[in-house]
């Protein structure tokens, strides 16, 4: 099995990667208060140092209430947290590294019954007011990580937070022009946050919009039963400014509509004509809700993810819990040491090394 086709470089617009690997967002609510520690620099900048193309941070949230349902979710605002974000960044870079936040909302998704201490903003009730000022404070958010020297920045459009449940007709039961019977019509709070953070980083500066068809509330849901549905979801969000897809799906190797073996990123890619991010369990055989019942996985092969990077599937691939686990993941691919990759263990969730 040869790995080569992983470690070819990567350009578009401003950013340039020495290589496809991309390290999958993953929430660690492991930041004082929300503000990164020193302990968050050292975590980034260690897969930086070890071959890894782009890191993408854990959710970092925006200045909205009960936009976080954990106390120790980072903020993406205020002089404290985004100085610890400068040390995060300066550390990767200094390491080889590029790096971008994904910015967030939580939505209507309480975590538990005493945090936070006001309302959830859901998708259905916000105000045209809420949600005017939650676009303003999403570019707010992206404007700073171009300014601290963030080489991208991720929107979270997935797994049934705010974005998303504005996507989905299950949480979205508006009225008014940011609700709507199709996935287009439900689209437009997507669009409008897309636009304005366009609009506050410049034409060069690289925007990735993450979205998944599954929701954390309904594992089996999509929002996009066709190929033609999905046009009708991500074409207008191509126009308003993303460049790149990061499409979630729980195991990657899974087709996305019947008659093609193309996956979620597979078909954005077709669609869109824009670059694309795969993930799903990359170099595991189990996928990751299994974790979160204390269960590990063993590692598995890269010859199927491999062979459709190399047909062009999709440009770019995710890796979460392989880089949780272990930190020399993408070294030991890079150096064919496969036999040196770790089993997945769920203890590595609530680490930080």
């Amino acid at each position: 099995m040869s790995t080569e086709s992983l470690f070819t470089p990567f350009k578009y617009k401003n950013l340039e990667l020495k290589n496809r690997i991309v390290m999958a967002p993953m929430t660690r609510a492991q930041s004082d208060n929300g503000v990164p520690t020193q302990q968050i620099a050292d975590y980034y900048a260690r897969r930086a140092a070890a071959e890894v193309g782009l890191i993408l941070s854990e959710g970092t949230v925006i200045n909205r209430p009960a936009s976080k349902n954990m106390q120790n979710i980072p903020d993406f605002y205020g002089t404290e947290a985004l100085n610890g974000w400068k040390n995060v960044i300066d550390s990767v870079h200094e390491n080889g590294g590029k790096m971008g936040p994904q910015i967030w909302h939580v939505g209507d998704t309480r975590s538990t019954p005493d945090y936070p201490a006001v309302d959830m903003e859901q998708a259905s009730t916000m105000t045209l007011e809420d949600i005017q000022d939650t676009i303003a404070q999403f570019a707010a958010s992206a404007k700073s990580a171009k300014d601290l020297g963030f080489d991208v920045v991720e929107i979270h459009g997935a797994h049934g937070y705010l974005i998303d449940q504005f996507f989905w007709e299950g949480t979205n039961t508006r009225s008014d022009e940011y609700g709507g019977k199709t996935i287009k019509e439900r689209s437009r709070f997507a669009v409008d946050v897309v636009k304005a953070i366009r609009a506050a980083v410049g034409e060069d500066f690289t925007i990735i919009i993450r979205l998944s068809q599954w929701k954390q509330q309904d594992y089996l849901v999509k929002l996009a039963n066709t190929p033609e549905e999905m046009e009708e979801w991500l074409l207008p969000l191509k126009e308003a400014g993303v460049d790149i897809f990061h499409c979630s799906q729980r195991r990657f190797w899974e087709p996305e509509f019947e008659g093609s073996d193309l996956n979620f990123a597979g078909w954005a890619k077709k669609i869109t004509g824009q670059p694309t991010i795969t993930v799903g369990s990359v170099g595991l055989e189990g996928d990751f809700m299994a974790a979160f019942g204390g269960q590990g996985t063993e590692k598995a092969d890269l010859t199927e993810l491999t062979k459709r990077l190399e047909r062009g599937d999709f440009d770019l691939v995710a890796v979460g819990r392989a880089l949780l686990q272990d930190p020399e993941w993408a070294k030991k691919v890079k150096e064919q040491n496969t036999e040196a990759l770790l089993d997945f263990s769920a203890e590595s969730l609530g680490v930080l090394y």
